[in-house]
């Protein structure tokens, strides 16, 4: 599969700052479209500045931004509004995350946009979504965590609120986004004109939850801080062995059986305490304990290879660098290398799509702060 040929031709003016907006632009550059990034002065994109760095470059603006030019334009003079509006003119996807009010403040809302290219995909990032509420109020991912409530059945019981640490509602979002404007090339395609594509991270929070949001719609039970362990199954947490921690998931009757053959307690399986998932989730505390003293006895390889055996689902709690360095990760090849940023600087290694297998779509690094700008201001004809 050539992921790189999907889009080519496509002309995309990524407008976005942060993560949820650049992502959906690049995975588009990923697919080969000319993905052209307009960043304010003085600084750019606000992940210019965050921290770690590589070489002088942020590491969260290298994940999200390769395979796009970088354009330096204050859209705010109206110099720079009238080659932003060539810019827009010439585009078939225009992304972006503005702070509530900024469109409708700089001209920049749909009908201004489609009334200047009738064919456009403007596709607009937003916290809280476009409402008479949700349009007032600015976010980021781990506020609407926060307001979602994600963050309330998070964590280990009876200790202090904690948020996801990975960005998954600005992940999530910008895929969200992606699938929006995918479809609607395939109905412009088709005959269709513009269109506007809305997602929200507060959206993406609840389809993310669909079933506790469903569980307690159902129920009117709330879903409570279970640490590692999963409302609907049991033995299902992590436990400590004698030398690290391991994750242990059964989700079956079945599975339970041959976990307690395995360990050679048997008995446990036909105690009416645990003969049953239902069973079990009354009387997790008093299962889960049983296992803990079990799984002290031994490190952590010997249960893996024991409970492995069994076709139980077991896996060592791992680092980032113990997980980088697992043969099955080695083996999906998730990193490619990008071109050189400069004959004399090599490129950091990036992760490729996941529907990228080969990693070949990869092809042009993480653009420097307004890399590009006289190339494409040249291409619109403005010296």
């Amino acid at each position: 599969m050539n992921l790189n040929e999907t889009y080519r031709g496509l002309r995309v003016l990524d407008l976005g700052t942060n993560i949820a907006a650049p992502f959906a632009a690049m995975a588009l550059g990923d697919m080969g479209a000319d993905v052209i990034k307009i960043e304010r002065p003085p600084g750019g994109d606000d992940t210019r500045a965050l921290p770690p760095h590589w070489q002088g470059e942020a590491t969260v603006f290298l994940a999200v931004n390769r395979n796009k030019r970088s354009v330096l334009l204050d859209i705010k003079a109206p110099g720079g509004r009238a080659a932003l509006w060539k810019l827009i003119e010439s585009a078939d996807v225009v992304i972006e995350s503005f702070p509530p009010g900024l469109a409708a403040q700089l001209g920049l809302g749909f009908e201004p946009i489609r009334a200047r290219n009738p064919r456009v995909v403007l596709c607009s990032v937003s916290a809280f979504g476009d409402g008479a509420l949700g349009s007032t109020l600015p976010g980021y991912d781990a506020l609407v965590q926060a307001v979602a409530g994600i963050m309330s059945f998070t964590g280990q019981p009876g200790t202090p609120t904690v948020r996801l640490a990975p960005s998954v509602l600005d992940l999530s979002t910008g895929m969200w986004a992606l699938i929006g404007i995918m479809a609607a090339l395939t109905r412009r395609a088709a005959g269709g004109g513009a269109e506007h594509v809305r997602p929200s991270l507060l959206d993406s929070a609840f389809t993310l939850m669909c079933h506790q949001v469903l569980g307690y719609t159902a129920t009117g039970d709330l879903p409570q801080k279970l640490g590692s362990g999963a409302p609907s199954a049991a033995p299902y947490r992590v436990f400590a062995a004698a030398d690290a921690e391991f994750m242990l998931a059964t989700a079956t009757d079945a599975q339970f059986t041959r976990l307690c053959a395995a360990l050679g307690r048997g008995a446990l399986a036909l105690d009416a305490r645990f003969a049953t998932m239902s069973a079990r989730l009354s009387h997790r505390d008093e299962l889960d304990g049983a296992l803990a003293d079990e799984f002290r006895r031994e490190p952590v390889d010997h249960w893996l290879d024991l409970l492995g055996k069994a076709g139980i689902s077991v896996g060592r709690v791992n680092d980032i660098r113990q997980a980088l360095s697992l043969p099955v990760v080695a083996e999906r090849g998730l990193f490619a290398s990008p071109p050189p940023v400069t004959a004399a600087k090599e490129g950091l290694p990036l992760l490729r799509l996941p529907i990228d297998p080969d990693g070949r779509s990869v092809m042009r690094p993480p653009p420097t702060l307004g890399e590009h700008t006289a190339e494409v201001l040249r291409e619109i004809g403005i010296d």
